[in-house]
């Protein structure tokens, strides 16, 4: 039984060589649309992934600023400080002094030109203090700023008694990151599935190729008794065989492509995190696999069932 199943598969390994040599250009073909196919597949996954870390640095720097009037007392800021500290979603409050608002937006525009700013303004610091609130879910912001600004305690010290303008967060900005980050996703999805159908079709379109090119030998075949299992052997292992080359082109091109692709970044754009987890790699690249041995077993199975009787 053994030497048998060891026979049937390698007749069938010798009858796709043969086939790879007889119609190499129909079978490059197939092979190049897996691999194209599979490669954008594995680069909107990686892709994705790889935004997904952007955006969640991006996100870490989601954080509501609460201006606080220059007359508010002390006792009174340390006491919302303390209460927005235990409110949910709140994982930090920190309190930041008019000196360190000034330092920071010196730090952030040119020391220059935030000197001549305060200048213009008899050296007075019109920077007001502020409490700068860190969320553990970015995107609730405006749920806690709706939060904050409704609290009476937060009225009584808001910079110019006005609690409306003294949260700021970013609104539109946060809004349209969210929005970005949905969309990407459902496109994401939505072009892995018609990528997966395409390859599909097209390696089923093949295995039907070659067995209408060889449905004499196959009548020859069926005359002398070769059984259904033995006349499928070849399809079935071809259409694995390409698939498996397609996907593992893909994901070599995937793994260097991208290599190069996060190395570029880090260099360009050192203030955002671009790092996947090998985990995440090693994952895409085994599903990759997967959705080439299944469009290669089923293209083919498909194919054969058309074109042979059972």
């Amino acid at each position: 039984m053994v030497s048998m199943a060891l026979s049937n598969f390698g007749y069938s390994f010798r009858e796709v060589g043969h086939h790879f040599r007889r119609s190499w250009s129909t079978v490059l073909g197939a092979i190049v649309t897996i691999f194209l196919s599979l490669f954008i597949i594995g680069l909107f996954l990686l892709g994705s992934a790889l935004l997904d870390n952007m955006v969640g640095t991006v996100e870490d720097r989601v954080t509501i600023q609460a201006f606080l009037a220059d007359d508010a007392p002390q006792t009174d800021v340390d006491a919302l400080r303390l209460k927005i500290q235990g409110w949910d979603n709140v994982e930090s409050v920190t309190y930041k002094s008019k000196e360190e608002a000034l330092e920071e937006y010196r730090n952030t525009m040119s020391n220059r030109n935030a000197n001549d700013a305060v200048v213009a303004l008899d050296g007075e610091n019109p920077i007001p203090a502020s409490l700068v609130i860190k969320l553990t879910d970015p995107k609730l912001v405006e749920e806690t700023a709706n939060r904050l600004i409704g609290d009476t305690d937060f009225g009584n010290v808001a910079d110019g008694g006005d609690p409306a303008s003294s949260v700021q967060y970013g609104r539109e900005t946060v809004e349209k990151l969210f929005s970005f980050t949905n969309f990407l996703q459902l496109a994401a999805l939505v072009l892995v599935g018609l990528l997966t159908f395409v390859a599909f079709v097209f390696i089923n379109n093949t295995i039907r190729l070659a067995i209408t090119a060889r449905r004499r030998e196959i009548s020859i075949m069926r005359l002398v008794g070769a059984s259904n299992g033995f006349i499928r052997g070849p399809f079935l292992l071809e259409g694995v065989l390409e698939a498996l080359i397609g996907a593992l082109l893909a994901i070599a091109a995937l793994y260097f492509g991208m290599n190069e692709l996060i190395s570029r970044l880090s260099n360009s754009l050192q203030f955002l995190s671009f790092d996947i987890a090998p985990q995440t790699m090693l994952m895409t690249f085994g599903l990759l696999l997967g959705i080439g041995v299944v469009i290669g077993l089923f293209g083919s199975a498909i194919a054969m069932r058309r074109y042979l009787k059972a």
